[in-house]
């Protein structure tokens, strides 16, 4: 039986074999080609290299004597991309590339990978990808084949063969459903968090009203809040990342501008949530959640003591991200313009904040169309 809209059957002797269409006659009759392996993944390499030299012999690359390998090319290109970008985004791209590219194209010389081979990974990807090989994410492979679009945009700046630019390969997306909370849940929470002000529950009440990223809360310092003008300037965001540097540690934690320049704003606070403010802050220096400049809560203790918060508040499960959903969805609900909310969010254009939340709640529908109400009247 093959794997999922593959060519590719496991044999009764225990081999992989690989089956693609080596050529067709004049008269229509299809000859096809075969390839042997001991394993699955084996299998598919040699598939794509055979579709590869196929294609190239069909007139879709030059030869090369001595052709450059995608995996050469990319890490030349991580390096030169490098001094350019955060840590965390190199090691990103370089997380993408050697668990989901190098594995399948790493060996292939570029004049051999095409918009097919190409293809064939993304849909790979999504069916089959990931630890328990039950397919990634459309947002996981998209974030794939955008590196390999810039690997290839890169090989062909500097003047190599390659046969495609991957521009044609597109991703389907399946977009994940925003978790935001109702206003009967707000409510619940907000009694709960009002009942016990600790500093992580104050930490997540100024999220829920502004609208701040947990990596935002976390990196708030004293000197970024102006109680007398009613303000926070956001600059500055706390992420762990992986430390490829140190063998004994993984990971470490780094304070860093935030994901983009639109992300650097100031947001006023509203009225209520100043005096709670106020009356919590015992230092003019530090971080905002500790009140100190020496200690700290990373991103994750905040996400565990969100979660702990929704337990006792009897509301169901959320990711600490829906509290910024929520904060923009309630702020469409009590007619904020769009420009003002996108600026708030940190957003780059409007348009993503049009997309993403400019869409009425069930309740407002329900409200909505309560007004209909009238007309329904008996005279």
């Amino acid at each position: 039986m093959s794997r999922k809209g593959e060519n590719i059957y496991k044999r009764k002797d225990g081999r992989w074999e690989g089956r693609y269409m080596k050529a067709r006659t004049p008269g229509g009759k299809t000859h096809y080609g075969y390839v042997y392996a001991k394993t699955y993944r084996e299998a598919k390499i040699k598939l794509m290299e055979a579709i590869a030299v196929r294609n190239e012999a069909g007139g879709c690359a030059s030869a090369d004597k001595n052709p450059e390998v995608f995996r050469d090319t990319a890490d030349e290109w991580l390096l030169t991309l490098r001094p350019q970008i955060k840590e965390s985004t190199y090691n990103k791209y370089r997380n993408i590339l050697e668990a989901y590219v190098y594995p399948e194209l790493g060996r292939l010389p570029l004049s051999r990978i095409t918009n097919d081979t190409i293809e064939f990974l993304c849909s790979d990807l999504l069916i089959n990808g990931g630890i328990k090989k039950s397919g990634l994410s459309s947002k996981t492979v998209s974030d794939v084949l955008s590196v390999i679009r810039s690997v290839l945009k890169y090989a062909d700046k500097k003047g190599k063969a390659i046969s495609c630019n991957a521009q044609s390969v597109q991703v389907k997306h399946r977009g994940k459903e925003m978790r935001v909370l109702t206003r009967s849940e707000q409510d619940k929470l907000c009694q709960y968090l009002y009942s016990d002000l600790t500093p992580y529950n104050i930490g997540i009440l100024v999220c829920l009203f502004t609208g701040l990223r947990v990596g935002e809360i976390c990196a708030l310092c004293w000197k970024d809040i102006s109680l007398a003008d009613r303000t926070m300037h956001i600059h500055q965001t706390m992420q762990r990342i992986q430390d490829k540097m140190n063998p004994e540690k993984k990971t470490k934690l780094i304070v860093t501008t935030p994901k983009s320049p639109c992300s650097i704003r100031t947001i006023p606070i509203p009225g209520n949530l100043v005096g709670i403010i106020a009356g919590y802050r015992t230092s003019s220096e530090g971080y905002f959640l500790t009140n100190s400049t020496q200690k700290y809560v990373e991103p994750r203790t905040m996400q565990y003591h969100f979660k702990r918060a929704l337990k006792n508040s009897y509301v169901d499960d959320a990711n600490y991200h829906s509290l910024r959903h929520t904060f923009a969805t309630r702020c469409v609900e009590v007619g904020f313009d769009v420009k003002s909310l996108s600026e708030i969010l940190g957003h780059a254009s409007v348009t993503i904040t049009m997309n993403r939340y400019v869409h009425p709640s069930m309740e407002l529908k329900k409200e909505n169309m309560q007004r209909l109400s009238a007309l329904l009247a008996v005279k």
